[in-house]
């Protein structure tokens, strides 16, 4: 009968891991990453440490040794990119603050992962495995390993920014979609390879990378909308993989330890992760959602296993079990994501902790009292200050008009005061966000935020507060201007359409000119 050929599936996800992270990368900027450092950095390496101790806590218990162990642990930390970012775009969340987090976060987990992968080898013999790699002293290792991390990154800043976006310049003017096309894979594929084999960085964070400078680029949309077809079709092979490498008999030779390991990814990492956030003072939400993010595990599971048995440290059971996880958290995971607004519920309902959590004083989330009268009536409510809320904002600057943002991120808040810009961190579909933001005496809400799940939500919150209000609305296709249109929710501002209608305006003028000469 047929036989699939494995080592021929595991390449091609590859190259659909590569091209999804190349797709996320187009989508986010430096400036997004570094706007969450301060919760994933530390909130990645400090759950990547508790799933570790679960893992090799259990496994000491089962008897196996530290470095089975630890390596077992290690590989129980690392969520699955792939699986976080089809989760995040089904929902429509990759581009919200929440999704915004869970990518940092990943991205953070992915460095740490490279990290322990090059340090196992030497680390072996130390952990009672077989000792492999160079001779090289443990902190030369790590040196060496994080010196070519930083020379990747600063390749990418430093370079990348400055030939990809001319290459796809020079390559678009050649006219040819195919030639485009196969331009954009060459560069993500033979990044993320060059990366691995020149830098030791994962072919998935070299991608990601890529796609980050890419996005400097006028032709990034145009990239992206390219490369979908073929990011779909090998992504999907990834998923395929992973079932390919599913021994069904540990369900029924190990169901214990099987339940004890879907146990730690499901709700060991999650409850890790959602009180880390909290700590961080994020909403419920955020948390709910960081933590079903991170409640399965997937591609970097899978390789520090194999490396793991290869050294003689994971036994053939640890490395069937982690395969095992990975195929029955990545099945769950949609359905923690569906739970997360019914636990919600229920968690305010029954617990008066969860409730002060919800009600606890964020110093972001109120103007500050030495605010000026002139911010508190007649002002402009800007929510989102992304890349058309920050254009927004630089021209009422300039013309004097008084304003106060509305926004996710905490950290973009914390730098708005800091330039004595009147900003609140928050949802603004909470009422207490536009609340703060004295919407009741505003003369306009500008919604620019590219979240257009809650804008009807939104404007009845405004309205509700200040009925006379003038409500203007950034929208990102036809169907759905008309919508908003028919509901009579506001001025809808289109960026395609405005961007035809300048075009049209400068091309008309100038024709004008010379046909008048």
């Amino acid at each position: 009968g047929f036989v699939a050929d494995m080592a021929l599936s595991a390449q091609l996800a590859e190259i659909g891991v590569m091209l999804l992270m190349f797709g996320v990368g187009l989508h986010f900027s430096l400036e997004d990453l570094l706007t969450v450092r301060r919760i994933a950095v530390p909130g990645a390496v400090v759950q990547i440490a508790v799933a570790t101790a679960l893992g090799a806590g259990i496994a000491g218990y089962w008897g196996w040794s530290f470095g089975a162990g630890l390596v077992f642990g290690l590989a129980l930390s690392c969520a699955s990119t792939v699986v976080l970012l089809r989760a995040l775009e089904t929902r429509g969340i990759l581009d919200s603050a929440n999704g915004r987090i869970a990518v940092g976060w990943l991205v953070v987990e992915d460095l740490v992962c490279v990290l322990v992968l090059v340090l196992m080898p030497p680390l072996a013999g130390l952990l009672g495995g077989n000792a492999a790699g160079p001779e090289e002293s443990v902190w030369t290792t790590l040196a060496i390993t994080l010196a070519k991390v930083a020379a990747f990154i600063v390749l990418m800043l430093v370079v990348g920014r400055r030939v990809f976006p001319r290459l796809l310049w020079l390559v678009s003017r050649t006219g040819s979609r195919e030639l485009f096309t196969l331009c954009v894979v060459a560069v993500a594929v033979g990044i993320a390879y060059g990366s691995a084999k020149l830098f030791g960085v994962s072919f998935a964070l070299g991608a990601f990378f890529a796609g980050t400078m890419m996005r400097e680029s006028d032709f990034a949309h145009r990239a992206a909308a390219e490369s979908l077809p073929l990011r779909d079709a090998f992504s999907v092979l990834f998923f395929v993989s992973v079932g390919m490498l599913f021994d069904p008999h540990v369900i029924l030779d190990e169901p214990g330890k099987l339940a004890a390991v879907v146990a730690i990814i499901l709700f060991g990492k999650t409850f890790a992760a959602i009180a880390l956030v909290l700590a961080f003072r994020y909403p419920l939400n955020t948390a709910l959602t960081v933590g079903a993010s991170l409640a399965q595990i997937g591609e970097f599971s899978f390789i520090l296993a194999g490396l793991g048995l290869a050294l003689g440290l994971l036994p053939a059971a640890g490395q069937s079990l982690v395969l095992a996880g990975a195929l029955i958290s990545i099945a769950l995971n949609p359905v923690m994501f569906a739970a997360i607004a019914p636990i919600k519920r229920w968690v305010l309902a029954r617990s008066e902790l969860a409730r002060c959590l919800e009600r606890r004083q964020d110093p972001t989330a109120e103007l500050p009292t030495t605010v000026a009268e002139r911010y508190l009536s007649g002002q402009v409510v800007l929510v989102g200050y992304g890349r058309v809320g920050r254009r927004i904002a630089a021209a009422l600057d300039e013309r004097g008009v008084p304003y106060v943002v509305a926004e996710q991120h905490r950290e973009i808040v914390e730098n708005l005061r800091a330039r004595n810009v009147a900003a609140v961190s928050g949802d603004a579909a909470d009422p207490a966000v536009l609340i703060q933001a004295h919407i009741a005496r505003a003369a306009m809400l500008v919604v620019a935020t590219p979240d257009t799940l809650n804008v009807r939500k939104i404007v009845d919150i405004a309205r509700t507060l200040n009925p006379a209000i003038e409500v203007v609305l950034r929208t990102h296709s036809d169907d759905e201007a008309a919508l908003l249109r028919k509901e009579n929710l506001g001025t809808v501002f289109m960026g395609e359409h405005e961007l035809a209608r300048g075009i049209s305006s400068h091309v008309l003028a100038r024709m004008g000119r010379a046909t008048d000469a």
